[in-house]
């Protein structure tokens, strides 16, 4: 399996390789020559695998620099039952009286968001392709989070030898549990810093250090080489498949569907990257209806599968739904290569003319294509906090901010389309991040105010019935350990600074 650029440059990569650059050198994003197949006989084997089996069946099939072996151990080793249970993703029927509701919980790992479920393994593919490619130099792990990626990534890659881990985060975009669960990292080769902006600034901020030549030079001349941790590397991704495949495997097992029955999917996302996956499974074979794109009030990506034009250029809004204040959603252009039959000199001209103007427009066709597959809609704050005191009332069921924009999308989608494919509700991060909205929702407007994060999160514990995680207990009183606060246009300086000691 060969990787090529998305803006259409004519080099062929290894997995190996795309893993280690983590973005292509003329700017654009890795993706696989061909999607690979399941058959029949896959799923119903895999219906009777663990989810690590499943993940690493998976894995074999785009990552082909890697023995099966090998990535069975990797998988074994990522998702631990000590960090995430004895299940990783668990798949859960909502309502015992409604097959048709299901919600895929991706935050059982120790960050308690779904980036885990990649970022606890990239370290070893990491690790893996800089030995497969004979790379000596030091590999600098560059990212920016709008809150989640960012600790996952901090505690994943926490002095694994040979790396540094830079991660930038929006100074007020992030929640004070994500913030806090950043900032008291430990490590000896771990660097938060808090930006003077909104997650697209630290996100543009990356993406131009990475594409800077120049600056490449000069850590080279350090002996350093940069590579991401953002769903823009393909190693961060592929992961992400894996529980799509999976999922579809479990409904099998448990008899809730026959094979090649359609499964409609819900996502809540801001980057795109996560229902990307979906459609990379939907490719593999998964029989999937509909996507739903559930967006929160930056209403970007909503628009532009109504509309086909992309615009940036917009108000940004700070809401209680934070990991999904974006207006730059990077994986959207590895879909438009993909639909355009990988016209890389469109998706090259359509980036431009983002990077140039904020903003651009798809060809009817592409728009049809689009819309065939994609149902894109948004739910406001008002309408967030509805939605999980509603969830909560009808299912017994407490779901984050994040999850419920994407049950209030599907509820008004369902309303009008009476589209009664069984679904599957992706939650991606665990009420406790963001206990504060939750027990307001629960409870009424402003009951968190004058409680402590640790009250609160005691509180909704004792409401649900849940445990907390063990990675959010005693966050104030951790030690502060990362305070750094620099300008949008401080970050190459402060990458080559940390580099040079």
């Amino acid at each position: 399996m060969k990787y090529i650029s998305t803006r259409g440059t004519d080099y062929q990569y290894t997995s190996a390789q795309a893993i280690k650059q983590g973005i292509a050198p003329d700017g654009g994003l890795f993706v696989p020559e061909s999607i690979p197949k399941l058959s029949k006989e896959d799923f119903l084997r895999m219906a009777g695998e663990t989810y690590i089996e499943i993940a690493a069946e998976v894995l074999s099939l785009y990552l082909d620099d890697y023995s099966h072996s090998e990535l069975l151990d990797y998988c074994t080793w990522a998702y631990d039952p000590e960090k995430f249970g004895e299940d990783p993703a668990p798949l859960v029927q909502i309502n015992k009286y409604n097959d048709r509701e299901y919600i895929l919980e991706l935050w059982h790992g120790p960050t308690s968001a779904f980036k885990d479920m990649a970022l606890q393994l990239l370290p070893y593919l990491m690790t893996g392709a800089i030995r497969k490619t004979g790379e000596k130099r030091k590999v600098c792990i560059l990212t920016a989070t709008s809150g989640d990626t960012g600790k996952a990534a901090l505690e994943g890659f926490k002095d694994v030898p040979g790396t540094e881990v830079i991660v930038f985060y929006p100074s007020s975009g992030v929640s004070d549990a994500q913030r806090l669960q950043m900032v008291t990292t430990e490590g000896d080769n771990v660097h938060v810093i808090a930006v003077n902006g909104c997650f697209d600034d630290t996100q543009t901020g990356v993406k131009k250090i990475f594409s800077d030549t120049e600056f490449e030079e000069e850590l080279k001349a350090k002996d350093v080489i940069l590579s991401s941790a953002n769903s823009i590397n393909w190693g961060r991704l592929v992961p992400q498949i894996a529980y799509y495949v999976a999922s579809y495997a479990v409904l099998l097992r448990d008899e809730k569907i026959a094979f090649g029955e359609a499964i409609n999917v819900v996502v809540p996302t801001g980057n795109f990257g996560n229902i990307l996956a979906a459609w990379y499974a939907m490719k593999m074979g998964v029989p999937i209806n509909k996507l739903i794109c559930a967006s929160n009030k930056n209403k970007v990506l909503s628009d532009f599968l109504r509309s086909g034009t992309y615009d940036s250029n917009r108000d940004f809004y700070r809401t209680n739904s934070p990991s999904m204040d974006i207006l730059v959603s990077s994986n959207l252009e590895r879909l438009l290569f993909e639909i355009t039959g990988k016209n890389g000199a469109k998706v090259l001209e359509w980036m431009g003319q983002l990077s140039e103007k904020g903003t651009y427009s798809v060809d009817p066709a592409t728009l049809r294509t689009l819309q065939n597959v994609f149902v894109g809609g948004f739910a406001d704050e008002a309408g967030i906090v509805k939605t999980i005191r509603e969830v909560y009332d009808r299912c017994d069921h407490v779901i984050d901010t994040h999850t419920a924009v994407g049950f209030n999308v599907y509820g008004r989608y369902f309303q009008r389309s009476g589209d009664d494919t069984k679904t599957i509700f992706v939650s991606t991060a665990s009420p406790f991040k963001f206990a504060d909205s939750v027990l307001d929702a629960i409870f009424g407007g402003g009951y968190s105010r004058g409680r402590s994060s640790e009250v609160i999160i005691r509180e909704l514990s004792e409401e649900s019935s849940l445990p907390v995680p063990a990675g959010l207990l005693g966050l104030m009183e951790k030690k502060v350990l990362h305070d750094t606060l620099i300008e949008k246009d401080e970050m190459q300086k402060q990458v080559l600074e940390i580099l040079s000691r």
